[in-house]
């Protein structure tokens, strides 16, 4: 309910936009709405979980399911680049290049005993069959999402202003100018990605599993 209602604020945000195509905004920042607005309710789940036991285990699992997209939007994006790279490939082929790629980006996973699952685990993605290469949009919307609830831990008022005014652009700049209008950085390297993983890390250790 949280992500759908991201897109509905967004659809709100841009109402008024007299040139109908800016009304739809890119992709991945369409996702910075949905996803962001999971991650700014997080401190008001008390309106939605009346019990604290409940509540504690909706916020870890926020946080664990934030962890857990990262490398497998990674692992589907490569994936399916091997198989448009490969088109003469067998079904023998495809499942080791799966499981292959899947070890890549999910070290320290056991599947001992459960290999031959594993090698059509990727059979679960419709976006593999629906909408190919339409996934990569998911791992960064969920990093500029992500820089906006660092933002929102320290001025919780200053982050939702700007998450509201980078929505109402909504397509008449360019993706690296909404995130910037959203408090975030386009960018994927170490400075922009460590302090994302030290803040998860340190939230997952205070909350224990229900």
């Amino acid at each position: 309910i949280l992500h759908e209602s991201g897109h509905a604020v967004h659809a709100l945000a841009v109402r008024e936009e007299p040139l109908l195509e800016y009304r739809t905004p890119p992709v991945e920042f369409a996702e910075v709405a949905s996803m962001g607005m999971e991650l700014l309710t997080l401190p008001h789940l008390d309106a939605i979980y009346t019990d604290a036991d409940d509540r504690r285990r909706a916020y870890r699992e926020r946080l664990e399911d934030v962890v857990r997209i990262l490398p497998w939007v990674a692992t589907v994006d490569a994936f399916q680049h091997w198989i448009y790279a490969h088109p003469e490939h067998t079904p023998e082929e495809r499942r080791q290049a799966w499981v292959r790629t899947y070890r890549r980006f999910h070290r320290g996973v056991d599947w001992s005993g459960l290999e031959e699952p594993l090698g059509y685990l990727w059979h679960g993605q419709l976006h593999f069959f629906l909408v190919p290469f339409y996934y990569i949009e998911y791992g960064i919307a969920q990093v500029g999402a992500l820089q906006i609830w660092l933002r929102s831990r320290d001025d919780d008022r200053d982050a939702v202003a700007r998450y509201r005014q980078a929505l109402a652009l909504g397509g008449s700049r360019s993706l690296p100018d909404l995130f910037q209008a959203a408090g975030a950085r386009f960018a994927f390297d170490h400075q922009t990605i460590a302090p994302l993983a030290a803040t998860l890390a340190e939230e997952l250790e205070k909350v224990p599993y229900a």
